[in-house]
Formats: structure tokens, sequence, C-alpha cells
């Protein structure tokens, strides 16, 4: 009887062929991850976005309740944070208005490596679960002053007491620390905008303020 012999391979791949898969994988990880990083910084910077306005929209309602005054400009025996505006108390403008923004989770950026663990309830909340900044010298009621933003800026002198001072003699600019060099701007119309250094030393400009004193979320004295 006859043997026949089959000439079907069975399972397995030549070298050659494996050679040419992780070829082809290696080629469309090429081409499709440079669009992959930049869609999750975009959306870090949505995410971060929503939380500014968020923010904004929690001291707003904060103060309808207070006579039209903010934390900051009412004494801690009337509810507020007044005699918090040094040091690294800036968390307890926001722990105060708890209700108002119901979780913490709101007051980090995304893209903040050094507060991405956010704190689960206001008990627990301080500066490393803080990404924005607060502005003691907004103008009220000019619709263009900065109100807050990501904390990622500087102008080249270091923070005292918890303060940065931002003027116009001395030029603003965003760390690398947060989304490469740009960064949020809450503006006391309720709007946020995402500008570059140009932008932010225009906005300083246009704030209706010779001196911005930004009050950080600094974790030491």
């Amino acid at each position: 009887m006859k043997k026949f012999r089959c000439n079907q391979r069975k399972g397995g791949l030549t070298l050659v062929e494996l050679l040419v898969i992780i070829a082809i994988f290696a080629l469309m990880a090429m081409l499709i991850y440079p669009g992959g990083r930049q869609d999750k910084a975009r959306a870090l910077r949505v995410q971060c976005v929503n939380n500014l306005k968020q923010t904004g929209v929690a001291f707003d309602t904060w103060a309808k309740d207070h006579g039209e005054k903010f934390p900051m400009e009412i004494s801690q025996t009337n509810g507020g944070t007044m005699e918090f505006t040094t040091g690294p108390n800036e968390w307890r403008h926001f722990q105060v208005m708890s209700n108002e923004l119901s979780t913490p989770r709101v007051l980090i950026c995304p893209a903040d490596v050094r507060s991405e663990v956010h704190a689960s309830n206001f008990m627990d909340f301080n500066n490393s679960n803080l990404s924005f900044f607060i502005n003691l010298d907004y103008s009220r009621p000019n619709p263009h002053a900065l109100w807050s933003g990501d904390r990622n800026l500087t102008n080249a002198s270091p923070i005292r007491d918890g303060i940065l001072e931002l003027t116009t003699n001395k030029p603003a600019v965003w760390t690398a620390e947060m989304h490469k060099k740009v960064g949020n701007l809450l503006l006391f119309d309720g709007s946020v905008r995402q500008v570059n250094g140009a932008g932010l030393r225009n906005a300083v400009e246009n704030s209706g303020s010779a001196t911005n004193r930004l009050q950080m979320p600094v974790l030491n004295p």
C-alpha cells in the first residue's frame, strides 16, 4: 500500500515569518504611538480645564452665600480663611468650600505628577493634593483678572512664605513640570484659558493689578 506524504505544516512559524510579523508590529507601534501620546496629553489638559472650571463655580457659589466675598476675605471666626494667606496654607481656602467642591479630586491636574495621589476626603486634604494656585490680588470686577491656575509657573524669583509675586517687570514662564511648558488659567469671568509663555505674560498685563500675589501649594514653610 502506498503511503502518501502530507505537505501541510503542523503549527509553528518559520524564523523568517516570525521576524516579518515582529517588524510589522514594530512599524505599527511607531505609527500609532506618537498620536496616542498626543491624545493622552490632550485628554489630560481637557480634564485640567474642567477641574479649574468647577473650582471657579465653587468659589462663586461660596461667595454668594457669604456677602459676595471669598474665603480669603473673611476671618476664620466667620467661616473664612483670612488668617491663612501665607505659608503652606493654601489648601485651607479650598477645604472650607468642601460642600461646593464635593470632592478634592477636582483640585488635582491629572498631568501633575506630584499630586497624582488625590485625597479621598477633605479631612485628609493638604497642599500635596493640590495643583492650583490662588491669586490674592484679583481685581474685581475685571473679567480678565487672574483667579487661579496651574502651579507650574515661575518668574525666576523664589517663593517666599508661600507667595509668588507676578509683575510685568519680571516676565513669568511656565515650567516643564506640567503640560510641557504651557498651562491653564482661571479668569475672574469663570473662563479657563490654556496659554503658552507669551499668553501667560499677556494675562498678567491684562489682570488689572500691578502685582499679583499668588499663593502656591508649597509643601514646606
